[in-house]
This record gives structure tokens, sequence and C-alpha cells, in this order.
């Protein structure tokens, strides 16, 4: 008996390490198509709010995602690192890293093979056009990908954009480290007590608070459970419209 078990083990291990060579070491399976042009361009604002991709540090390395990842909006933020697997025809070798930046929406109109990539229950990224072709062909269209989460590396630390007006605070929050995708906010003034915000979209973030002329301080959780605490990030000057970096994880 123990030979017939020594096989089997190593039977298994070698099926594992041939999944792993096709797929890669990658929890999850789907498929990628690009959109926004050669420059991206056409992948600025997006569901998540960030607005100009370049000028917030994303750049070309983004993507949309469909239903079933974006999670309606508390994806955003959040890191894949994606692996072109399956279609040697039009893969290239190699690996990108995405933030999630957008939402592709579904299009019951069609079906799920055949342009509706988005619908519900498929796992789809439609990359920024520089980043697919990382990865694929261009004339391939649309490709299987083997994908993971994995930490977000961020220069500098987290954004806080303060819109909105009077009794009416939106803060966009952008470049944010760690897991990526911020799921609780809080505010502080330095006449006040700490102060849940409400997810207003994407990663804006509200409080009807009256916070004029105060210094705020800010906590941010992602969805891994850590908080940061920036403290006085924006002094009791700032105006609408004005951006304050606080801490990073």
């Amino acid at each position: 008996m123990a030979p017939s078990l020594a096989f089997s083990t190593t039977t298994i291990f070698f099926f594992i390490v041939i999944n792993i060579y096709l797929h890669g070491a990658y929890g999850d399976f789907g498929h990628a198509t690009f959109y926004g042009g050669g420059d991206a361009s056409g992948t600025m604002g997006g569901a998540c709010g960030y607005g100009n991709l370049y000028s917030q540090g994303y750049g070309t390395s983004t993507a949309a995602l469909s239903t079933a990842l974006f999670n309606n909006g508390l994806s955003c933020g959040a890191c894949y690192e994606l692996k072109c697997s399956g279609d040697p025809k039009w893969c290239l070798p190699g690996s990108i890293m995405v933030t999630a930046t957008n939402f592709c929406p579904p299009n019951p109109s069609l079906p799920n093979d055949n342009g509706g990539w988005c619908n519900p229950p498929l796992q789809h990224f439609d990359l920024a056009e520089p980043s697919f072709l990382k990865i694929a062909q261009y004339r391939a269209g649309i490709v299987p990908v083997s994908f993971t989460r994995v930490p977000c590396a961020r220069k500098g630390g987290i954004r806080f954009t303060i819109n909105g007006h009077s009794y009416f605070n939106l803060v966009l929050i952008t470049n944010v480290g760690g897991a990526g995708d911020v799921h609780s906010v809080s505010i502080k003034g330095d006449k006040t007590g700490w102060q849940p915000m409400s997810r207003n979209w994407g990663q804006n973030w509200q409080s009807n608070g009256y916070m004029n002329g105060q210094c705020l301080s800010f906590q941010v959780t992602t969805s891994d459970g850590r908080t940061i605490t920036s403290n006085s990030v924006a002094p009791a000057n700032w105006q609408f419209g004005q951006t304050f970096e606080g801490g990073q994880f």
C-alpha cells in the first residue's frame, strides 16, 4: 500500500506543478479586453471618481472591473496582478499590475461569450490599452487571464481632495497603499470628535458636518481591516478644491 500512496502523492504534486506552470500561482481566472486608446486618454474619469489618472499617479496601469469584481465601487483602488494564460497564439510572457479605477458595465443584450464580457457572473478586466499590450497581442481583442489581489505600492501618502461646500464635504481619497480599497472613513475637526463619513460614489466620501475653519484629520480603513490615522493634514484655512497628503499604509 505504501508504494501506491507514494505514487498518488507524487501524481497530485505533478498536476499542481503543471497547473502553476500553465496558469501561474494565481487564485482566480477570468478574461481581459482593452479600451481607452493607445495613450489611455479614454480611461480618464470613471466610476471611481479619480479624474485624471495621470496626475493622480495611476497612469496607464489601470482597469475597469466587471460587476462580479467591482463590489459596487468598494473595489476602487484595489490592485491586481494579471497574466495572460491558456492562449499561446495571443498571450505574451510576463505579468502586469493594475489598479481598479473604473466600472465595466454589463450588456445583457449580448451573450456572455460574445460581447457581454462584463455580464455577471463573469470576472472581467477591461484594461487600459497600454497595459493589455504588455500581456497580449492587439489583434487578440480578448484573452483569458489568471489573476490575484496584490498589495498596492504607492509613492507618498494618501491624498485627500476636499470638494463640495459648507455642510457637504465630499472628500476624494486616492493613492492608497496596502489593500488599496477604502471601506470606511472618519473625519475630525479640531472642534469636533471623530465622525463617520458615508461613501457617496466611487471613492468619494461625504460628511454633512460644518468643518469650515477647522484643522482636519482623517481615519482610513481598508478592506483588510487596517486603519491609518492622518492627524491635522488640512490646516484651518483649507479651501474647497485643495488636496492634502496624509500617512500611508
